[in-house]
């Protein structure tokens, strides 16, 4: 349930008293780096004072020896509306009369130090213009919500034994017709889309403003403000809301490692380092050219923290992807000897960092409970998914990007030499449940020169798709949550390019249609069989058959659900050579359905199977005391589920 603001300040009647007792509170909550919801007090508010409408403009500037608000409704002059320093906390603050909603603004900030004067953008802004242009604008978000039924429900889809098949993509390459695509003219397609593939959420890259369009949303300039490009922050609001009344839940990417250095952002916000460390080895990214926030601030933990509870109550989101945490979390990341500043123990952790991510994740549990957040974290830093309470960094998921790693490399390999490198099919089980792992193919893999996955397969057209088919279904099969970027369901040939739609006329192709119905009967059946979701993060839920044919590039396993009776076989074979007569153990006689076969015809494979089943029979394999007799198709992976419940069949097999 949402709770009220503490302090909403959007279209309210307040007197000067209020104003002053609101204040103070808000100051105090500031300061201690306690505030989880600045949006509602700094910033652009309409709002009357003592009955007069306007707008309440307040902004931190502590090195500022004078602020005034500039706009299209003062003619841009810095003498008209001057802001009054709150005390000594560094709040400007001034009630504006009969300023309009949509008007633009900017504060002109001159600074105490060397006669810095500059304009810059509100950071609390609710909505900024387009890209180049760079005013905020004044703004509130009034929008009838209609998603009720999936906020009281969203509890059982968002929790960690449901399956969670996660669709990423840039929402201004998707599809887009000889223009930018538009938030609402997205919904009906994109909520049509992942019915139809069966995909349970999808992941926007980050959808804030940011001016530099080839930064996909990662450079991060409206920490409170949608990007415009594609329309107004309600008409995002009702891109979310068709998403959530159709089922779909919806994490927005966030940023809280680094931030552009453009000049009317927050970088050198006073004539100061206001947002950002002063010292270039603590406030410079070198791999970004960017700006790195200063953690050990109460007040920019409130900022940040702040930012993220903000999409999470506004826009009713269902989870944060928190990108680039292990560059948060090492002082001594990406950078030489000498090119960075030891912690106050003399070591290379940043305590600041792991404050402040231990503090987002207490936060954000708190006030939603049925809120998920995930860390893109790639080092072996311990209990990243771990409450807080024991030590952990209190996230709920954590990218396995080991796993995503030696599966490219190993898929990326000619067949014939998989045998060498078979260990990267089998590293995984000595680590895999020590978090809760999200297994991604995300953007980061099909752009930079490193190609499409498809191009990335080898062999011929037919043997990359079929190589694609078994990557994936050994994906689905593998203990742990999915991602999958855009594109690569139906096997988008040329690497990513964000000015230009996906390559949707593939689908021509049989071949790539087949592969699009592959990855939507993946979903189905992931998301039915209990087996292959429910203990996703325990060692229960995964059991070797055989991990020790790399001979053949064979490997089989079985997943299992909460119930005894859900199990799932899964053999794969990794070699384009057919295999007749593979004997694989399994725990129960009786009939084995094969539920999915990568090599079906349907899914532009050769056809060859098992006739849709396969008997077990009483002779002891692989330390079980029953065998199946199977055929297994070349570059294929094998779905079997005993028949103690009600088959699911999809795909064709001879």
């Amino acid at each position: 349930m949402m709770r009220a603001p503490i302090a909403s300040l959007g279209s309210v009647h307040m007197t000067r008293k209020d104003k002053s007792l609101l204040l103070a509170r808000d100051l105090r909550g500031f300061a201690n780096g306690s505030h989880d919801r600045l949006y509602d007090w700094l910033g652009g508010h309409r709002l009357a004072v003592d009955g007069v409408d306007g707008v309440r403009f307040a902004v931190w500037a502590p090195a500022a020896k004078r602020v005034s608000v500039i706009g299209d409704f003062n003619g841009w002059d810095a003498q008209r509306h001057a802001l009054k320093a709150a005390g000594r906390s560094g709040v400007w603050v001034a009630h504006v009369p009969h300023v309009p909603a949509g008007a633009l603004y900017k504060y002109h900030i001159e600074s105490k130090l060397n006669g810095y004067t500059v304009d810059k953008s509100d950071p609390f802004a609710y909505r900024c213009q387009m890209p180049p242009d760079t005013a905020s604008v004044v703004w509130e978000l009034a929008y009838d919500w209609r998603d009720a039924d999936w906020m009281a429900r969203r509890a059982k889809p968002n929790s960690l034994d449901a399956p969670w098949s996660i669709y990423e993509m840039h929402l201004g390459s998707w599809k887009r017709a000889g223009r930018m695509p538009r938030y609402r003219t997205l919904a009906a397609e994109l909520v049509a889309y992942l019915l139809r593939m069966n995909f349970t959420h999808v992941e926007f890259l980050p959808p804030y403003e940011h001016p530099f369009y080839g930064s996909w949303g990662y450079q991060t300039t409206g920490f409170f403000a949608p990007t415009d490009r594609y329309g107004s922050p309600q008409d995002l609001m009702y891109l979310i809301d068709e998403l959530h009344r159709n089922g779909i839940g919806v994490i927005f990417d966030w940023v809280a490692a680094h931030f552009p250095k453009d000049e009317h952002s927050l970088v050198f916000f006073d004539g100061t380092h206001l947002f950002e460390h002063h010292d270039p080895r603590l406030g410079h990214h070198p791999d970004w050219n960017t700006a790195i926030f200063n953690y050990g601030s109460p007040r920019v933990r409130s900022f940040l923290i702040s930012s993220a509870m903000f999409w999470l109550e506004r826009y009713h989101i269902d989870g944060l992807r928190v990108d680039a945490v292990a560059s948060m979390l090492y002082r001594d990341y990406s950078r030489k000897e000498g090119e960075w500043i030891p912690n106050r123990f003399g070591g290379r952790e940043n305590i600041e960092a792991i404050t402040l991510l231990r503090q987002l994740n207490d936060t954000a549990h708190a006030r939603y409970p049925d809120v998920r957040t995930i860390a893109e974290e790639s080092t072996t830093w311990p209990m990243v998914s771990r409450p807080t309470d024991v030590g952990g960094l209190g996230f709920d998921m954590k990218w396995d990007m080991g796993w995503m790693h030696d599966t490219l490399d190993y898929f990326g390999q000619d067949p014939v030499h998989r045998k060498s490198h078979h260990e990267k099919l089998t590293f995984r089980m000595f680590y895999a449940f020590s978090e809760n792992f999200v297994l991604p193919m995300s953007h980061d893999e099909v752009v930079h020169g490193k190609g499409s996955l498809a191009s990335r397969m080898p062999g011929d057209e037919w043997q990359r798709i079929a190589n694609l088919r078994a990557m994936l279904g050994y994906m689905f099969a593998q203990p742990g949550k999915k991602l999958l970027f855009m594109g690569a369901e139906f096997g988008q040939w040329q690497e990513w390019d964000h000015e230009r739609q996906l390559d949707w006329q593939l689908l021509e192709s049989p071949l790539h249609a087949g592969l699009q119905r592959w990855v939507e009967n993946l979903n189905r059946v992931y998301r039915s069989e209990p087996a292959l979701h429910e203990l996703d993060f325990s060692q229960e839920g995964f059991s070797w058959v055989d991990c020790n044919d790399d001979a053949h590039s064979v490997i089989s396993f079985t997943r299992r659900g909460k119930k005894p009776d859900a199990v799932i076989l899964v053999v794969c074979n990794f070699t384009p050579v057919p295999r007749s007569n593979y004997r694989i153990g399994v725990p129960a006689a009786g009939r084995w359905t094969e539920l999915l076969n990568s090599d079906a015809t349907d899914y532009g494979g050769s056809g060859q199977g098992n006739l849709g089943q396969a008997r077990a029979v009483s002779i002891r394999y692989h330390d079980l005391d029953y065998s199946l007799l199977l055929t297994l198709p070349p570059l294929s992976v094998l779905y079997f589920k005993h028949e103690g419940d009600v088959p699911l069949v999809v795909g064709k097999n001879k």
